[in-house]
């Protein structure tokens, strides 16, 4: 969603919008390296929902800045929070859920994450896709997607948090 907002509001090249993506990519990495110590911390479901808690807040914080005419540099930090928070996120699922299973069967738990994660993002593309195409324009289709997103997110670090294991059990 947010490449096609970039070339179709912004009237970005292809090109553009793949550097204006270099600042979220570059925060990616540097979250990854953290996340295991972070994980080792706090513990990886608590991760999980922190890193669910960050990129919530970096779909929340797009809503604003988020319109036709909007500079690349107001919507700059809050790409860079989504990158965080997805980097902070990415590596304490799996290794909770490649931990979860045997290791004769982690090839399997693999193989199922990577088909959730595929089937997750063409349905999300297929949503959002729909929702930016609908009759009330691509902003508002927009904000709905990060609406979207921030709720499901918020339930998702909800829903950990209530279920992570606890001291005596």
């Amino acid at each position: 969603m947010l490449s096609l907002y970039f070339q179709k509001v912004s009237g970005w090249s292809p090109f553009a919008t793949g550097l204006a993506f270099v600042p979220m990519m570059g925060m990616v990495l540097p979250a990854n390296l953290v996340a295991a110590s972070v994980s080792e911390r706090l513990g990886a479901p608590q991760t999980i929902a922190l890193a669910s808690l960050i990129t919530a807040a970096g779909c929340i914080a797009l809503l604003l800045p988020m319109t036709s005419g909007t500079s690349y540099w107001a919507i700059g930090a809050q790409l860079v929070v989504l990158g965080g928070g997805l980097g902070l996120l990415v590596p304490p699922l799996t290794s909770t859920l490649l931990g979860s299973v045997e290791k004769s069967r982690s090839g399997i738990a693999a193989g199922v994450l990577n088909a959730t994660r595929q089937t997750g993002s063409v349905l999300g593309v297929a949503l959002f896709g729909s929702l930016v195409q609908g009759d009330n324009g691509f902003i508002a289709g927009a904000h709905a997607s990060l609406v979207i997103s921030a709720v499901v997110l918020l339930a998702a670090a909800v829903v950990i948090w209530l279920g992570r294991p606890r001291k005596g059990r």
